[in-house]
């Protein structure tokens, strides 16, 4: 997950303090104050006021929901062709008359269109940071990605993803669900697990040791009895908040564990699947022949979490594993998984993200050099997946969602507090969903990228 290490944290307080850092306290004060006056619920309310904590919500037609965040791709990126491949609801590439796609950005003296990447292998280069992230965005024109890299514009199709698009075409797929915060992973993560980056903008390994002001989800589900569980393969991503594994390590297990609860039925109400991210990785030259120059870099070979540059068949083959073990479940129809990626990992999306809720009155602690903004913007788009008995059939929602859409769901089928501002007022995953059992039987989907080929194609020494 994001290896590369932002500003530290001495350095983040010092830019966070002084007359900046109040008066950017000062402007979400006020801006929050105007949520309440507006009658948006406030953190510690109850999605069901007239419940007790913990009651199952019977309209909510799933027992289990299982949360696979995946690394570093827009949806572009990955599912931009959709539009041309069965899905023309989906809001992807636009297309000329022989159906290429025609998104561009400026590029040295004139304009680079997306392109095809030419493996599974994907380069290094492209920048999630924030400075990097709001060049890209240029105020919504969604015009920088080119200036930063010319790998920013790279996308991969069908044929070399056939499970994801596979995914998308058969479950229903969310073209407007946006990473939290115009910013890396950590700060993405702690969204999901908390509902706040506070104050994060990076993904700078010292800050794991600093807890959120109002805890966790997991705090929330434990006080409430609501049974949940970390599956992980070689390091638990809950650990961006190192007290989640600390405080509770009787809930996390290793991902063969995962596929034998899903087998015998004994899966928690609430659990959370990561992927491997390479700590044990072996590397290899590769030359990548895309964009307008070829790419020379080491190359992880073993890490499932899709982070460049990396074998993204890796990770496509870890989330088929996954959604099967779900599919075969006797759990089926009533477990819901959702396939999604903490952010952009600095590839080209053409929709601009949209204003968000600050999830509290802590603003980003941004150091020197980068552009002023605060978490009342999402991040760039990511791709989305709802996989349930009760997914629409072949359908898009465009409805907004980022990653506290994970927790209002989950808050919301067990009645319990928000955790802050923002997840308190996300929409729920709901709109994915139909009250009928659509799929009684769980579907076929289409095999992954096959590993022994795309590793050849890597080049992997």
């Amino acid at each position: 997950m994001g290896r590369g290490l932002g500003i530290t944290r001495r350095e983040a307080l010092r830019a966070g303090a002084g007359a900046g850092g109040a008066l950017l306290a000062a402007r979400y004060a006020g801006i929050l104050n105007t949520a309440r006056a507006a009658g948006l619920r406030v953190p510690d309310s109850l999605p069901l006021p007239g419940l007790p904590m913990g009651t199952p919500h019977p309209e909510m037609p799933f027992d289990h929901i299982v949360v696979v965040m995946q690394e570093n791709h827009s949806f572009d990126n990955y599912l931009g062709m959709l539009p041309r491949r069965g899905q023309r609801k989906a809001d992807g590439f636009s297309f000329g008359r022989h159906g290429r796609p025609t998104n561009s950005n400026p590029y040295q003296d004139g304009h680079i269109t997306v392109q095809r990447a030419a493996s599974l292998c994907q380069p290094s280069g492209p920048s999630q940071s924030w400075r990097a992230t709001h060049m890209q965005v240029d105020g919504g024109r969604m015009d920088g990605f080119a200036r930063q890299s010319p790998a920013t514009m790279l996308y991969w199709d069908e044929s070399q993803l056939p499970f994801y698009y596979s995914l998308a075409k058969t479950f229903c797929v969310g073209d407007r669900w946006f990473a939290s915060a115009p910013c890396q992973t950590y700060p993405n993560r702690r969204f999901m697990l908390a509902g706040t980056a506070f104050g994060l903008i990076s993904t700078d390994t010292s800050s794991v040791t600093q807890d959120p002001p109002n805890g966790t989800i997991f705090d929330r589900l434990g006080a409430a009895g609501v049974s949940w569980r970390d599956y992980f393969t070689d390091v638990p991503a809950t650990g961006v908040i190192a007290s989640i594994p600390l405080k509770h390590p009787q809930n996390v297990s290793p991902i063969a564990q995962f596929y034998a609860d899903c087998a015998a039925g004994t899966l928690p109400a609430v659990s959370f699947v990561d992927s491997d991210i390479g700590v044990a990785a072996v590397v290899g030259d590769a030359t990548l022949g895309q964009v307008d120059a070829p790419f020379t870099q080491m190359v992880d070979a073993q890490n499932e979490d899709e982070e460049g540059p990396a074998d993204i068949a890796l990770g496509e083959n870890f989330v088929s594993r996954v959604t099967n073990a779900v599919l075969r479940s006797p759990l089926w129809p009533r477990i819901l998984l959702v396939w999604t990626y903490d952010e952009h990992g600095g590839y080209y999306d053409h929709v601009p993200p949209p204003a968000a809720i600050p999830p509290d009155a802590i603003p980003p602690k941004l150091g020197p050099g980068d552009p002023p903004g605060g978490y009342d913007t999402y991040g760039v788009r990511v791709p989305s997946v709802v996989v349930s008995g009760h997914s629409k059939r072949h359908a898009v929602t465009s409805v907004v969602h980022d990653h506290t859409s994970i927790l209002a769901t989950i808050e919301r089928k067990w009645n319990l507090p928000a955790l802050t501002h923002r997840d308190a007022n996300a929409t729920t995953l709901m709109d994915f969903l139909s009250g009928d059992v659509t799929f009684p039987e769980p579907p076929r989907l289409a095999a992954p990228s096959d590993l022994v080929r795309s590793e050849r194609t890597c080049s992997f020494g």
